[in-house]
Formats: C-alpha cells, structure tokens, sequence
C-alpha cells in the first residue's frame, strides 16, 4: 500500500519551516483533498493501481453534466485510496477528443511521487512492474530520498519514494531554501546552494 501522496514537508521525524511568502496569510489548507487527472479508460485505470499500488477503489461519480460549468459533457470521476486520507480521482471523458500532454514541458516534469515506508517495499514495486513489461527508472539516489519513476497506462508519470535524509540535512536545506529562491529568480541558473545532493552521482536520472 502506498503510505501517501510525498507533500515534501517532513522528514527524519524533522518538520519543515512551511513559509510560503513573506506576508501573514490567514486561510489554513487542512490537507489535499483529491488530486484528479484525466485517464483513457477509467476501469483499467482503477484496476491498474490497485494492482501495482495496492489503492483501494473508494468511490464512483458519474454525470451527463459537469456540475461546476454546466457543460454538456458526460464523465466517470473515480477515486482511488491512496492511503494516509489521501485521495487519487481521475475523469473519463468519452465525448473529448483523445488524451494529449504539453508539448512544451519535457515529459519527466509533471508528475505525482508518492511515499512507500521501506527501500524494501520500493524495490518489490520495481521488480513487480518489470515483471509486467513496465519499463522503471531508478532507483534514483536524491540523498534525503530514493525513487523509482514510471508510466501508468495514461501516459502520466508516478514516482515512488522511500525518505533516507536526517535531521542534519533537513536543516541545511531548510536553512538556504528562501538564498536558492531569491537567487534563482535573479539568475534563472541552478544555485549551488545545496549542490552535495547529487554531488557523488554524474549519472543520476531525474
């Protein structure tokens, strides 16, 4: 079973410092709610991670009208337990012409990492898509954590990731977050800032 959906905010029992600008704020998000993708056939799709993700079907919304617009455009909106009350839906949509992705954003960009608790578990998710002839890279040694990263039958990409950072590295991190931002928007070029994650692996794959 997938633990949850990696909202990269905790690790090593280290909670991060959540500050997301520079002025007070007063709305208070409890947590995602769902996160919802669009998806070719949505049986193979709920069949598809409950097989390979261990998520538990949850529920089906099916209408002729979308209730937000008022569009005229029939729909089945699944969703799928993706553990920890975390929640992953996802559209058919018959009526629409054929499923696309932006062109102009490298494939590996977009895409949904999602936390196992052991190397174990991640490398027995590996094994058991090869197995199936889905092809997976990694695992990926980012430091704080390691991934696998694959397709699931929509063309989206998945990432599974077992945390390894410890308090130590959080902190560095956590410490220099807001220089790497500042200076990023100068330069639009890497800051070197936290340079050792990745500094031991030429050959890592993003």
């Amino acid at each position: 079973m997938v633990k949850n959906i990696c909202i990269m905010t905790e690790y090593a029992g280290l909670a991060l410092s959540a500050v997301h600008s520079q002025e007070t704020f007063t709305m208070n998000i409890k947590k995602i709610h769902h996160v919802a993708y669009r998806c070719i056939d949505a049986k193979q799709t709920v069949e598809w991670y409950g097989k390979y993700l261990g998520m538990d079907f949850v529920l089906a919304i099916a209408e002729d009208q979308v209730p937000s617009t008022g569009a005229a455009d029939p729909y089945m909106h699944v969703f799928l337990d993706a553990g920890a009350g975390n929640v992953l839906a996802f559209f058919e949509l018959p009526k629409q012409t054929a499923m696309g992705r932006d062109e102009n954003t490298p494939a590996w960009v977009q895409h949904l990492a999602m936390e196992v608790d052991s190397m174990d578990e991640l490398l027995a998710a590996k094994a058991r898509l090869e197995a199936d002839g889905i092809d997976v890279i990694g695992p990926t040694n980012h430091t704080i954590f390691k991934s696998i990263y694959f397709f699931d039958p929509n063309g989206h990409r998945l990432e599974l990731a077992v945390n390894t950072g410890t308090p130590e590295m959080m902190e560095k991190l956590d410490a220099v977050k807001w220089d790497m931002l500042n200076e990023w928007a100068q330069t639009r070029k890497a800051p070197q800032h936290a340079a050792w994650m990745h500094a031991k692996q030429p050959e890592v794959q993003a």
